[in-house]
């Protein structure tokens, strides 16, 4: 079995992650969690959040995940990519009934 090696991702997703860390960061912090209990929390290392808080691509999307969760959002992220509200799609499928 061969190792993937890790592409670093579009500018764009990079500068995404980096919001998504700060903003991550500030949540923690309002909540007065210190960076070794929510460490525990998340059940990774401190230097993982560390590298979360800083937009790092290649920390886990579960780190991410259990994040957000822990600080009462989890229940927002299966709407980020919810069919429902997926424009793209509905216009290719309509575009197909004509």
């Amino acid at each position: 079995m061969s190792r993937s090696t890790f592409q670093e991702p579009p500018a764009i997703v990079n500068v995404i992650l980096k919001q998504l860390g700060e903003n991550l960061r500030i949540a923690r912090r309002r909540r007065k969690d210190g960076l070794r209990v929510f460490a525990e929390r998340v059940g990774v290392s401190v230097p993982t959040i560390r590298k979360m808080e800083a937009g790092d691509p290649r920390v886990s999307m579960a780190v991410y995940a259990t994040a957000i969760w822990i600080l009462g959002r989890g229940q927002m992220l299966p709407r980020i990519v919810d069919p429902a509200f997926d424009e793209v799609a509905l216009a290719i499928e309509l575009g197909r009934l004509k």
